[in-house]
């Protein structure tokens, strides 16, 4: 295992490296001591990555990681209790939300845009609401606004028959997860595996149930609605894109165009026969989306 930093000491981001070879780094704060793996390089701010429901750092696309660090520096982050991130998972987004910030202080970080999947678009939006000052643009994709409907219901029947298939094992189950039935669908959910799998360096403990039910609490506590529904959205004032598929079986898109039209400085882009993994499944296209609209000076 890789030595672990102490508090408040940034370690450079090794230049030239990518997704499937960078090193595992550990960092020790207040809370938590988190993995994470840091490359990339450029003038703009940090890009970290937050992950979705029990995804490790082994989980991103490096044709998503790579493509975006060219231009910037990338930074994928393990929250506690996930993957070899010490601790015990939180069981509400503010929770996680924590855990960033204090990830965040550890490392020196001042200013950061935020790469929200699913679950992580949850913690990054409370996280913008915690502290806005840190955070400058978030590309919020396959995610919900508090208040949401239908995230992660398991028990729904075209989940639940992936989830108990005994023919699907391993990176197949997200395959039938996060791609469409199509054939073209599932040819860029075959390919999406076989990217993960390129791997070279150390690899991540694997997310089991103690992981996934703290999160799926975390989810029913999401959905509940206090006060004005979708009113915390009006006080996130960075800009946003919002991206899913139009086929989401897990956050139905229409979460989506909840956050699209209460974000004020919100921008929708969905993908057609597209699911979950939209972003993995047009990744050039989400590559360019996301770059002109990190790089952009206005909205």
């Amino acid at each position: 295992m890789p030595s672990v930093m102490s508090p408040n000491v940034q370690v450079a981001s090794p230049l030239g490296a990518s997704n499937t070879t960078a090193p595992t780094q550990f960092i020790e704060t207040s809370l938590e001591t988190y993995a994470y793996r840091r490359f990339g390089g450029g003038a703009a701010p940090p890009l970290v990555f937050l992950q979705h429901f029990t995804g490790t750092l082994d989980n991103w696309d490096p044709a998503v990681t790579d493509a975006l660090a060219a231009g910037r520096e990338v930074i994928l982050f393990e929250s506690a209790g996930v993957g070899r991130s010490t601790g015990e998972v939180p069981d509400t987004i503010a929770g996680m939300a924590a855990h960033l910030l204090a990830f965040a202080d550890a490392l020196g970080l001042t200013e950061v845009d935020l790469l929200g999947f699913s679950l992580g678009g949850m913690v990054a939006q409370q996280a913008a609401l915690d502290r806005p000052s840190l955070v400058r643009k978030m590309l919020l994709v396959g995610t919900a606004p508090e208040g949401g409907e239908d995230i992660m219901h398991l028990e729904k029947p075209e989940l639940r028959q992936v989830l108990e298939d005994p023919n699907l094992q391993g990176l197949q189950v997200l395959v039938k997860l996060f791609f469409t039935p199509s054939e073209s669908s599932q040819a860029a959910g075959q390919a999406f595996v076989a990217r993960l799998a390129a791997r070279t360096g150390e690899w991540e403990p694997i997310s089991g149930p103690k992981v996934a039910g703290a999160q799926l609490a975390a989810f029913r506590a999401w959905e509940r609605v206090d006060g004005v529904r979708f009113g915390k959205l009006r006080k996130i004032t960075q800009p946003c894109l919002v991206v899913n598929g139009v086929f989401d079986n897990m956050i139905p898109v229409r979460n989506s165009y909840a956050l699209g039209e209460h974000l004020p400085r919100g921008m929708l882009l969905t993908y057609p026969d597209a699911g979950h993994g939209s972003l993995f499944q047009f990744y050039e296209s989400f590559v360019r989306h996301a770059s002109l609209f990190l790089d952009s000076e206005v909205l």
